[in-house]
């Protein structure tokens, strides 16, 4: 992906986030731009489910199935990261500046990690004409 990640000022508005789809090369169709405006009134880290509730309650109507697909599509094209916490739970984190993540397996919370507080050292050898183009890190903690 070669759009450069800014640092964007929550919440956006429905201009900003018309503008914001665009540089990502995504056509702001209607259901895209609410999915959007929702998911950037902050940095947050949302469900698929999370996201089809917002947008609805607010007065939109969007599928299951658009709200899937509409994050796929901007997961592939690097607008949001997609956190993989188990096959069972997806976040979709609206912040896509370099940072890790800390998930609470008790609360369900997952909150930012400044990517500056972990050292990663001894990477893998890859092989001739791979590299690396992200490093996600997840710590899991227990309330025990």
């Amino acid at each position: 992906m070669d759009t450069e990640h800014k640092a964007l000022n929550y919440p956006l508005s429905r201009d900003q986030v018309v503008q914001l789809l665009r540089q990502y090369k995504i056509s702001p169709t209607r259901q895209r731009v609410e999915i959007a405006c929702y998911l950037f009134r902050r940095p947050q880290h949302l469900s698929a489910d999370r996201i089809l509730d917002g947008v609805n309650v607010v007065g939109h109507r969007v599928s299951r199935a658009t709200v899937y697909n509409t994050m796929g599509l901007f997961t592939r094209k690097g607008l949001v990261r997609e956190v993989l916490i188990d096959r069972e739970r997806v976040f979709y984190d609206s912040n896509n500046s370099d940072h890790h993540h800390i998930y609470n397996v008790d609360t369900g919370e997952l909150r930012d990690l400044d990517a500056g507080q972990i050292e990663i050292q001894g990477l893998p050898a890859l092989g001739e004409g791979a590299r690396i183009v992200g490093t996600d890190v997840i710590i899991r903690v227990s309330s025990d």
